[in-house]
């Protein structure tokens, strides 16, 4: 067990006024090393696939903060599977680091008790993109924060605003292709439908199958039999980044153009952009995913050297559209927003 490891056990068994003490005491010591953090091991879980949009994104702001910091990370690459999730969580904890960043993808019920025994152990564990509540408000003071948007708030603001933009009104009809049946992660997902149910749009429900959830190439051909079964479609909202990506290739495979429904969804990359530019996408909200996994890395590093609790960051940040997107174009090509 490393220095910090052990500083961490021990402000967890003393008062929090010997804690503070112990803290201060080491954060002067580290002062006159920008490298706090190069004892520190970590296991850092960027969500979806190697080499994915999105999770490139997360995986680009913790290597900063793991060159920066001076941490040691290892990377869990896990296809945006919460099954997976937990099988690599598990393997995490059995390698005893000093800290592990997790996704909240499989939510609470599933994930609460590793985490509770993986804290009990001394490790801090800290949570990205989906919230996971109970396990959040238990161990704030072992170091577990939240970096992330707020799920059901983003999903919902996300449907308000397309409406609004969109001249979507009663009655009109629009596809959600979401992850319902995920606790935690679905919430965002719920604030899509909720909002737009609400102001009275037919809300057209599919489900991510693994497959496309995966690979969004792999749905090309489930979009396609969807809007031939729906000719009146207004709007589609696509409740992940992968997808929001590939939605200029749904609409072309299924014969439409830049005009024919709005598009909105969530996230930024390259491919976003270009549909943007091009017409095929209308809206997008922008997660800033690189702070993400810098901030998590970040946390891990200062919860494990200076005892400081868990934080809970918002990266959910402003909309895309195309009045800004060529002023932050270059960031996205640079896959740092």
């Amino acid at each position: 067990m490393n220095a910090s490891r052990k500083f961490l056990s021990a402000t967890m068994a003393v008062s929090l006024a010997a804690s503070a003490v112990a803290g201060t005491t080491a954060a002067v010591a580290a002062q006159d090393d920008a490298q706090f953090c190069k004892d520190t091991s970590i296991v850092f879980f960027p969500g979806g696939p190697e080499g994915g949009g999105f999770a490139t994104v997360v995986y680009n702001g913790a290597k900063a903060a793991e060159a920066l910091f001076g941490a040691d990370v290892v990377y869990s690459w896990s296809d945006w599977d919460p099954a997976k999730m937990i099988t690599q969580f598990g393997e995490a904890v059995a390698t005893q680091p000093d800290g592990i960043a997790v996704m909240g993808h499989p939510g609470d019920d599933a994930f609460k008790p590793l985490i509770d025994d993986a804290v009990a152990q001394g490790i801090v564990v800290t949570v990205m993109n989906t919230e996971l509540a109970a396990t959040q408000a238990e161990h704030a003071p072992a170091g577990t924060g939240y970096v992330g948007a707020t799920l059901y708030k983003a999903g919902h603001d996300l449907a308000v605003e397309a409406i609004k933009r969109g001249g979507l009104v009663e009655g009109d009809q629009a596809f959600l292709w979401g992850l319902l049946s995920q606790a935690g992660r679905g919430e965002r997902t719920q604030g899509v439908k909720d909002g737009l149910e609400e102001a009275g749009i037919e809300v057209v429900y599919l489900e991510i199958d693994d497959a496309t959830n995966a690979d969004p190439a792999s749905g090309i051909a489930i979009f396609t039999g969807m809007a031939s079964a729906n000719p009146d479609l207004k709007a589609a909202f696509f409740d992940h980044g992968n997808l929001t990506s590939t939605a200029q290739s749904y609409l072309e495979a299924a014969g439409m153009g830049p005009d024919d429904i709005y598009v909105a969804g969530f996230d930024l990359s390259p491919a976003t952009i270009d549909a943007v530019k091009s017409g095929y996408t209308d809206l997008a909200i922008d997660q800033q995913q690189w702070l993400q996994g810098f901030e998590a890395i970040a946390q891990i590093c200062l919860t494990s050297n200076y005892g400081f609790s868990g934080l809970h960051i918002n990266t959910g940040g402003g909309f895309l559209d195309a009045s800004n997107v060529e002023a932050i174009e270059a960031l996205v090509l640079e896959q740092i927003r």
